[in-house]
């Protein structure tokens, strides 16, 4: 027996004063109402319903029961109309991870524009480099940077990034420009210093991408500590363009060995699940889908 039909067949025959009136509120025959209530009675072992010829009334016990019974659809409708709702409209708090200097530089500012369109949404960004997941820390979506190795997530591309060699002018000026990757063991290079995808410098030789050998004096595990190590002279990076873009077209920084520039990252937005997507998760992934486009504005000093 279906539980919940049944108190729902009960409820509107309660309300209704009769099983022909209940069965059409239901869209069920008259004859599927009274099995309903039947089998309930029988479930509770006790009577609900005193029946007549001419009349239907409410047990003592029915009366108790009918109370219950409407605050429980109460709360189910409630429940319903709640689930509803953000599907339909974008409510709650969004919660998404991002690398941080793509967190910072860009996505806080694609945020701010994306909350002057829904204001009541609240957002959690956690700013880190690894990949978490989702699920199991309880996030919406995730930012990921580079190829995508996990197959159990759901993933759209945003953009893309170029991996760009470039320093200072000041620093080129004094120590010269390196005209080849073998030039670059005779400069000082800045190192990520732990796995990412950007820890190698990778650099196009002879039609593939290849791993080149650098040193140098510096090394960290966030990219935005180089990028400005590099604004001040310090030496060399080879880091996203999403990073260094914007410097580029400023002149606080100047690309070099740009005919071996290796192929470029692509920028994925991720998330657990295709099918029945909250209003949060859909209406951010298509803004940002329209914000972050392909070439991107980071990239524009190229053109």
């Amino acid at each position: 027996m279906d539980r919940l039909m049944s108190m729902r067949v009960f409820s509107a025959v309660a309300r209704l004063g009769s099983f022909s009136a209940a069965a059409a509120d239901l869209d069920i025959s008259r004859a599927m109402a009274s099995k309903y209530i039947n089998d309930l009675e029988k479930n509770l072992g006790a009577r609900l319903l005193n029946r007549t010829t001419r009349h239907l009334s409410l047990t003592e016990v029915g009366r108790d029961y009918n109370e219950r019974v409407m605050t429980i659809l109460a709360e189910i409708e409630e429940a319903e109309l709640s689930v509803s709702e953000q599907q339909l409209t974008p409510i709650g708090t969004l919660r998404i991870l991002s690398p941080p200097s793509f967190g910072s530089f860009h996505l806080a500012r694609a945020i701010s524009q994306y909350k002057n369109m829904y204001p009541d949404l609240g957002i959690n960004l956690v700013l880190t480099e690894r990949a978490a997941d989702l699920i199991e820390e309880g996030m919406d979506m995730a930012i990921r940077i580079g190829r995508l190795n996990d197959s159990n997530v759901i993933a759209r591309k945003l953009s893309t990034s170029r991996m760009v060699v470039c320093a200072a002018p000041e620093y080129l000026d004094r120590e010269g420009v390196p005209v080849s990757p073998d030039d670059l063991l005779n400069f000082n290079c800045l190192t990520i210093d732990h796995t990412t995808p950007l820890s190698d410098w990778r650099l196009r030789i002879e039609g593939a991408d290849r791993i080149v050998a650098v040193k140098g004096n510096l090394s960290c595990n966030l990219a935005d500590a180089l990028r400005i190590a590099a604004i001040q002279g310090c030496g060399l990076v080879q880091l996203p363009s999403y990073v260094v873009g914007l410097d580029i077209r400023s002149g606080r920084l100047k690309p070099v060995l740009e005919a071996y520039e290796p192929e470029s990252l692509p920028i994925h937005i991720t998330y657990a699940h295709r099918k029945y997507l909250s209003a949060k998760v859909r209406t951010f992934v298509d803004f940002l889908q329209t914000y972050f486009k392909t070439p991107p504005y980071w990239d524009e000093w190229m053109y």
